[in-house]
């Protein structure tokens, strides 16, 4: 059976989308949903999107990750998944989606998408990194010369380590470039890999940065190996709420699986 995808990327952030409205999809296969992932013997992507019906909400995301497995959510997916809406005419230039961590708003203006992310208030420090979940967890550590990480090994070391262990966290390395501005690369649990963006990696980063004194601004930009994102939220409480992602997306192309 064929099967028609688009694919979209949000900062080099690449994945399957797949309109699945009518159920048509085998979302228990993962090892279809891996082999559609592979870059040698499938499409390529960072993960799959399925677009779904919702009862309450304009549409519904699944998303899984390129090991076939169903994951937390994922920023730049989400900003994608949105593009596709309005691409469907499900949407126009604003929206309510369901994820597998509660309802998001979102809006868009041509290629651009504002994803408002979950709200952050747990967050742990250490004495050189800091851990939060922003519908995805993050491990957050900061040093001088980000392009110099070997992001691959020393990444996937601390995503199996204690505390983190078969649970795994997302690992994002950051270097500050000024007083709102910060360079960020990123080992994500699932790719099992360095990605060229993260959309919860940016959002786990930003609200850090702020925790750690880093900046004092709640306007934040980050630098990533696909492009140039946007962080704002507000504190209140110890709370870090109305948190948005903004970048844009665009869709690479339409095929046949």
């Amino acid at each position: 059976m064929k099967q028609e995808f688009y694919k979209y990327q949000g900062t080099g952030n690449d994945f399957i989308l797949i309109d699945n409205r009518n159920q048509s999809f085998d979302a228990q296969n993962w090892e279809k949903i891996k082999i559609m992932c592979d870059r040698k013997f499938g499409i390529g992507a960072d993960g799959l999107i399925l677009l779904e019906k919702s009862e309450n909400t304009d549409f519904k995301m699944r998303y899984f990750n390129a090991d076939g497995k169903e994951g937390s959510m994922c920023g730049n997916g989400g900003r994608c998944i949105v593009h596709f809406a309005n691409f469907l005419r499900i949407i126009r230039d604003k929206c309510t989606f369901e994820a597998v961590d509660g309802l998001h708003f979102a809006t868009i203006k041509g290629n651009s998408v504002e994803l408002q992310m979950t709200d952050v208030q747990n967050i742990t420090a250490n004495k050189d990194t800091l851990f939060l979940n922003t519908g995805s967890p993050h491990h957050i550590e900061f040093t001088d010369a980000v392009s110099e990480m070997d992001v691959y090994n020393k990444g996937r070391e601390i995503r199996y380590a204690a505390p983190y262990f078969n649970e795994g966290t997302n690992v994002n390395f950051v270097e500050q470039i000024n007083e709102n501005t910060f360079k960020v690369r990123t080992y994500e649990r699932g790719v099992e890999n360095e990605t060229l963006s993260c959309g919860t990696g940016v959002t786990a980063v930003a609200i850090a940065a702020n925790k750690a004194n880093k900046t004092k601004d709640n306007h934040i930009y980050l630098e990533t190996l696909g492009g140039k994102l946007e962080v704002h939220f507000k504190t209140q409480n110890n709370q870090y709420q109305n948190v948005f992602l903004k970048g844009n997306v665009s869709q690479v192309f339409k095929g046949e699986y």
